[in-house]
């Protein structure tokens, strides 16, 4: 794929498929873009499990914080990814390691790394990379307004 545009229909159809997301170097200081990014996809509804091994067992408003990606009990249907750009291909790896993977990993801006991204596609999973997701969530809002239009997110 390449990751220098992304349709407005594909970000839509990635954000509007999935529920449960793992904010991977999720913050609990409230200073932090990756702490209001928590906040923000619990208001819209989603579920979402903050990943940082310094604060493992600690809350971010309200839900656990776990240490690694495969501590998590659940399905993750999507990564959300909040670590410098050279830490990508590591926790793609730590993606890739899991029995049960997620569909998406989304990096967060200035996240970039094509020869991870090529290795998680090439395993069957999709990826975003240097988009924040709160700015391209307006447009599952606007998907949804235009009605049951086919979504491409192949």
């Amino acid at each position: 794929m390449n990751h220098d545009h992304y349709s407005d229909d594909y970000l839509a159809g990635l954000l509007s498929s999935v529920k449960n997301v793992a904010v991977v170097g999720a913050s609990v200081k409230d200073d932090r873009p990756s702490h209001w990014i928590c906040g923000f996809l619990l208001g819209k509804g989603y579920h979402v499990f903050p990943v940082n091994p310094a604060y493992e067992g600690q809350t971010l408003m309200g839900q656990k914080v776990y240490a690694h990606l495969d501590d998590i009990p659940e399905h993750i249907d999507m990564v959300d990814v909040f670590r410098p750009a050279q830490d990508f291909a590591g926790v793609v790896d730590e993606v890739l390691a899991l029995s049960d993977r997620p569909e998406v990993i989304w990096a967060q801006l200035t996240v970039r790394d094509d020869t991870a991204a090529q290795k998680a596609e090439d395993a069957g999973l999709k990826v975003v990379m240097d988009r924040a997701l709160a700015v391209e969530y307006a447009l599952v809002r606007r998907a949804h307004r235009q009605g049951p239009a086919q979504l491409d997110i192949a």
